[in-house]
């Protein structure tokens, strides 16, 4: 099944990003509620509509899981005498994997849930339930967010581990859902279908959350690099090898040059932080650069020979267009359903 793998990556790597499309949302709104943010009043439901996705993504979920060694090339040697750790246990990784998705799209509702309470209710009682669950989605975000990194990234390679991959991985996605919620927001606004339109100086906020989490995704990634490279430990740095000298190579740099070098060197000057279309085209950068990356780390955990250069196949584009395509149409459901655009 290897011979797939390179075509099935494709297909994890549009299931991470429709996940954590759906986690930012919320997450982002728990994160500016808990930073009393005043600003997210304007923006926390539309953050929060992104929720829509998470059946999409369990229907991912379902898909790659049942699809066994096609999606996690390793299963193809658990029968060859090699050794694997007890993580690579198929069905402990099947029933993790349902369970959390489980518990994080409950403990996401709930946020929803009362977030749209403390909106219509302003008692003592009402604010405190909101607080607390809020204060909960930080941990849920980093506890599920590391299990995915581990089973659908890291391990994917078996024996290469990194004690910070599962931070890279969340937050770099966390990256992601920002640039997109700005490009979002750029043309839902232009659009002018918006019920409550937002103050314009909320790209400048955006722009701004947007370089941190450039210059944090950098030092995450390279701390990683860094520890393996300078200790000298050649097993470790056989996966960077291989993104970096072999197959990859192009993709590897065209990542690190959309996510760190070209939002570093537009956004930190203050003029592009005030212009919305300057901002929009860097989360472009950013949203594309994340794609990339994510199918990187999976499809170069194994030989060269196996996986292929992303949307240069059939089945690469029609699933990637029929994601989009649910996607989108949920999205636009969500939003009427909610009240949040007018209605056509």
């Amino acid at each position: 099944m290897e011979e797939s793998f390179g075509s099935w990556s494709v297909l994890t790597t549009d299931f991470l990003i429709t996940l954590y499309l759906a986690l930012g949302g919320v997450t982002f709104s728990a994160v500016l509620h808990l930073a009393n943010g005043q600003w997210r009043f304007q923006v926390r439901n539309l953050a929060c509509s992104f929720a829509v996705l998470f059946p999409i993504a369990g229907i991912l979920l379902l898909v790659l899981l049942s699809n066994g060694e096609a999606t996690f090339q390793w299963l193809g040697h658990a029968g060859e005498g090699e050794h694997l750790n007890g993580w690579h246990n198929y069905t402990f990784l099947v029933l993790r994997e349902i369970i959390g998705f489980i518990l994080i799209v409950v403990l996401y509702g709930l946020f929803i849930k009362y977030q749209h309470q403390s909106d219509v209710d302003d008692s003592y009682k009402a604010q405190r339930r909101f607080r607390n669950i809020a204060l909960l989605i930080p941990f849920g975000y980093f506890a599920y967010g590391s299990m995915v990194a581990w089973d659908f990234e890291m391990t994917m390679r078996p024996g290469w581990e990194s004690a910070s991959y599962a931070a890279y991985h969340f937050q770099s996605n966390f990256h992601m859902f920002l640039a997109f919620f700005t490009i979002f927001l750029f043309f839902l606004n232009r659009s002018g279908k918006l019920v409550k339109p937002f103050e314009g100086y909320i790209f400048n906020y955006m722009a701004q959350f947007m370089l941190a989490m450039t210059i944090l995704w950098t030092y995450l990634y390279f701390t990683q690099y860094l520890i393996m490279w300078y200790g000298r430990l050649p097993h470790e740095m056989v996966r960077y090898n291989a993104m970096m000298y072999e197959g990859l190579g192009v993709m590897w740099w065209t990542f690190l040059a959309f996510k760190f070098i070209i939002p570093f060197c537009t956004l930190i000057f203050t003029p592009n932080r005030h212009n919305p279309v300057i901002i929009t085209m860097v989360a472009g950068f950013i949203l594309v650069g994340t794609w990339i990356e994510r199918y990187t780390w999976i499809s170069g955990s194994i030989d060269s020979r196996y996986y292929h250069t992303p949307m240069t196949s059939m089945f690469d584009i029609v699933v990637t267009l029929v994601v989009i395509g649910v996607c989108w149409w949920g999205m636009q459901r969500a939003l009427q359903r909610y009240g949040l655009i007018k209605s056509t």
